[in-house]
């Protein structure tokens, strides 16, 4: 259990519904610990992504509290809260019509870094995604593969060394190979930096590899919330059901 003490993100019996809706999350409680990666799974439609809008203020609770860093989310300038945590997509949202270092740069130019500080940061932070600036700075988003994007979008969510990263479904886009590749970069970056990261995705074999705890939703509500081995042993039919769906290779067959 997180004390509060620990905690950079709580939620207190936190629910959430549209106006006349059924509710989209139902007293949620959770307390995610400062360096924690906790990978959050579930069907589409189950609550993950509300769970990061809530987190960055872009969403308010219905009933209950999340706090960040100690302060409601409802006390905190909204701008500023969003500009305390970084955030990957799956489909990064690159600007277009900047060079990758200038997306890089973004954040940092908004809260009015000097040039030659942005400037060191963007370098610093190409070289620890693998894409040296000398040679991908002033390279076009469009230049770029999939797995390229990503991780200058990973670098832009760094940017201005956040205390918690968000990301939601960051590798559900690229093939096979490249995801494996992303994640062992992702927790090369994150053991390096020690960022806190609120992970959403579909693919229980994705929350296994990369969460330190992994919580499962299903229709709105935590049913389980703990580490990998734990959920893994689970004999809840909720959390039973995303198990299952680990793709484990077919047996080897001898030659006759």
């Amino acid at each position: 259990m997180t004390s509060a003490a620990t905690a950079i993100v709580e939620f207190g019996g936190v629910s959430f519904a549209y106006a006349g809706r059924p509710h989209v999350l139902a007293d949620v409680t959770l307390s995610i610990a400062r360096g924690e990666v906790l990978a959050l799974v579930g069907r589409s439609g189950a609550g993950k992504s509300t769970i990061l809008k809530l987190i960055n203020g872009l969403l308010l609770p219905t009933a209950g509290r999340v706090s960040v860093e100690g302060r409601d989310t409802r006390a905190w300038d909204g701008i500023g809260l969003r500009r305390r945590i970084g955030y990957v997509l799956q489909d990064v949202g690159l600007f277009p019509h900047m060079t990758v270092g200038d997306n890089v740069g973004v954040v940092p130019r908004l809260e009015g870094w000097p040039a030659d500080r942005i400037g060191a940061r963007v370098h610093e932070l190409l070289d620890l995604v693998g894409l040296p600036a000398a040679t991908f700075a002033a390279r076009r988003p469009r230049e770029l593969s999939g797995g390229q994007r990503q991780r200058i979008g990973l670098a832009r969510a760094l940017a201005v060394n956040p205390p918690l990263v968000l990301m939601d479904e960051p590798f559900g886009a690229l093939d096979p190979v490249t995801r494996v590749e992303l994640r062992r970069e992702f927790t090369r970056i994150r053991t390096e930096l020690g960022t806190t990261v609120v992970l959403v995705t579909h693919d229980m074999a994705e929350a296994f590899a990369l969460g330190q705890r992994v919580g499962v939703i299903d229709d709105g509500v935590l049913v389980a919330c703990d580490r990998p081995a734990t959920i893994a042993a689970s004999a809840d039919p909720r959390v039973r059901r995303l198990v299952e769906t680990l793709v484990r290779p077919p047996e080897q067959v001898d030659a006759r």
